[in-house]
């Protein structure tokens, strides 16, 4: 029951940013919704299959290819480009505390006199986590496009 109230709670607070930068990208009033609906379904996948143990990066990439699925049926159905939906949907996934970190991190960093291995650790750690998850939206989201509207078979 926690499980689903959480689920539910990360759907719903997912699906106001994705409006919003539908809003911001000037997608059509009929089609917030859908962007809603996408990005709240992929927010909350990531967030379920990060509840199971599975990496950021991994979670990430999975909503991202649902999204992506996702989206390629919103267009075939009201015959729109998927990205008007896609783009909006993923945006909630960015990990932007990942880049604060990094950002922050850096500038302790430059600010001592000495070099500290913990904030080197730091940047590290956090601007791979953040360089990866970013490479993970991106091909995430890109892939079932790739698979979906091929003009050869793949085998």
């Amino acid at each position: 029951m926690n499980l689903a109230l959480t689920l539910l709670n990360d759907a719903f607070f997912s699906a106001i940013p994705a409006v919003g930068f539908a809003m911001v990208f000037n997608v059509p009033k009929r089609f917030l919704p859908y962007c809603a609906l996408a990005g709240a379904l992929g927010h909350s996948f990531r967030t379920l299959i990060l509840h199971f143990g599975l990496p950021i990066e991994w979670a990430t990439f999975a909503a991202a290819a649902l999204v992506g699925t996702v989206t390629i049926g919103f267009a075939k159905r009201h015959l729109a480009p998927p990205l008007l939906y896609a783009v909006a949907a993923t945006i909630p996934m960015i990990p932007g505390t990942y880049a604060f970190n990094t950002v922050i991190a850096l500038v302790q960093l430059t600010a001592q006199s000495q070099v500290s291995p913990e904030l080197t650790g730091a940047v590290i750690s956090n601007g791979l986590k953040t360089v990866f998850i970013l490479g993970a939206l991106s091909v995430g989201l890109a892939l079932p496009s790739l698979l979906y509207f091929r003009t050869r078979p793949i085998i």
